[in-house]
């Protein structure tokens, strides 16, 4: 996998809440497509690594650094990479959230929709 380019890297960026994170009890490859995965196959793994996310004490850091990172590849903080390309697509990139928090404020409403009991599946 491609490494993401330095220049997306907050400069804020800190990493110290992701060694409290529930995921890191987990199969990282659920975190991370297969290439050529699609469809229901996609959908359903991405599911099942939401539900992890869902129950993670430091889900809101995640999901702020990788809005704020641009993150292209995998579930961060219960956001899927079309979850967050989503949110690229709304942002204004002149204004683009780069410092810690604002990645929240700029898409609170997809980070609560994404590990909600519709999209979980268990609504």
């Amino acid at each position: 996998m491609p490494q993401q380019p330095l220049a997306q890297v907050p400069k804020d960026a800190q990493w110290h809440w992701q060694e409290h994170g529930s995921c890191r009890e987990a199969d990282p490859l659920l975190f991370f497509h297969p290439q050529n995965e699609r469809g229901s196959s996609r959908q359903r793994r991405d599911r099942s690594a939401k539900v992890i996310c869902a129950a993670c004490g430091v889900r809101m850091e995640c999901a702020d650094y990788a809005v704020r990172a641009r993150e292209p590849y995998g579930v961060w903080g219960g956001l899927s990479e079309e979850d967050r390309e989503h949110i690229y697509s709304r942002l204004d990139t002149r204004h683009y959230p780069r410092q810690k928090g604002e990645g929240l404020r700029a898409a609170s409403a997809e980070i609560a929709e994404a590990v909600s009991p519709r999209a979980l599946g268990i609504a």
